[in-house]
């Protein structure tokens, strides 16, 4: 088969030109989805200045919490008070992880706006992670969508193990697309595809992403990419060729997959606003600002950044002292 067969007219034509005036809404997803995968745990007091800062530098969109057992999850112990004390913000829209109908009705009491649900596209991921079958999660959460459709509040679908899975290996795009319809018609607003272990590349992230906007609106998907191979900012510009327009990151690349050896984190939310920054596509976030939140928190799971672009500037500053 002739190499240039994957680049020819037929197979690129139906690629959407990204314009530098499309808008990409960003999902800050560290101070939930990045914090519970570090060993060391942030104090709610350190977790709630940490939303504030990212707040500051222009993050309206931020996962701040998990209504989930302590005992499982001690990192997102007292996600309540988290969201208590940041509802000050009333023109950003926080989400928290409900996995139950307990989680749920705590997450309301606290005053949560925006929820959000979880199951995965593989069944070996499932059992590991929540102990039940994909068909048995999404059983547990039908009920928690229904009531918060019921009391007026957003529910967020995420799908893990898209594009690859620790226990399974490849996911067909099929499996995908059956959970995200099913998501969709349960009434998410949006549905969060996750490449939990980051194993996916560019042709198949945009294989992936054609294939469930056959069941859904492409403008309802979410690209939740993690970087362990460097393959997410490439995955993501594919995706938006695609049309897809929101981007989950983590300030820092914080977080990671306890099933996967060596997975790392979410791709880092100071390189995707570099790169949208850098074609022309206005985010609203202030670097420097977002760099002062990432070191800071940096500092109390004591590691460095993952992020290029924090060490990048970080390195810069430290020269120009």
């Amino acid at each position: 088969m002739s190499a240039k067969g994957s680049n020819s007219p037929r197979s690129s034509r139906h690629l959407r030109e990204i314009s530098v005036t499309d808008s990409v809404c960003i999902v800050e997803v560290g101070p939930r989805d990045g914090l519970q995968n570090e060993k060391t745990s942030v104090s709610v007091a350190d977790r709630i200045a940490f939303i504030e800062a990212l707040v500051g530098a222009g993050l309206h969109t931020i996962e701040v919490g998990a209504f989930v057992s302590p005992k499982a999850i001690p990192q997102m112990v007292n996600s309540d008070q988290v969201l208590r004390a940041i509802d000050h913000h009333r023109s950003s829209e926080f989400h928290v992880l409900v996995p139950n109908e307990k989680g749920y009705h705590a997450a309301r009491a606290a005053g949560a706006r925006v929820i959000a649900v979880f199951a995965s596209a593989s069944e070996g991921f499932s059992r590991a992670n929540i102990n039940c079958s994909v068909a048995e999660s999404i059983e547990r959460f039908k009920p928690v969508v229904t009531r918060a459709k019921a009391d007026g509040i957003k529910v967020r679908g995420y799908i893990s193990c898209v594009l690859g899975c620790p226990f399974d290996g490849e996911v067909k795009p099929q499996a995908v697309v059956d959970v995200a319809k099913l998501l969709w018609d349960l009434g998410c607003y949006e549905v969060s595809l996750g490449d939990t272990i980051g194993v996916g590349t560019p042709l198949k992230a945009r294989h992936l992403l054609r294939a469930v906007s056959g069941a859904m609106p492409m403008a309802n998907l979410a690209m939740h990419f993690h970087d362990t191979y460097g393959q997410a900012l490439a995955n993501l510009y594919a995706g938006m060729e695609e049309g897809a327009r929101v981007i989950d990151c983590a300030a820092g690349g914080l977080g990671g997959c306890p099933f996967a050896p060596g997975a790392t984190g979410n791709v880092a939310t100071e390189d995707v606003v570099y790169m949208l920054e850098g074609m022309g596509t206005a985010t609203g976030v202030d670097m420097q600002k977002l760099l002062a939140a990432t070191n800071a928190v940096s500092r109390l799971i004591g590691r460095p950044p993952v992020s290029r672009v924090a060490g990048a500037l970080n390195a810069k500053q430290r020269l120009a002292m």
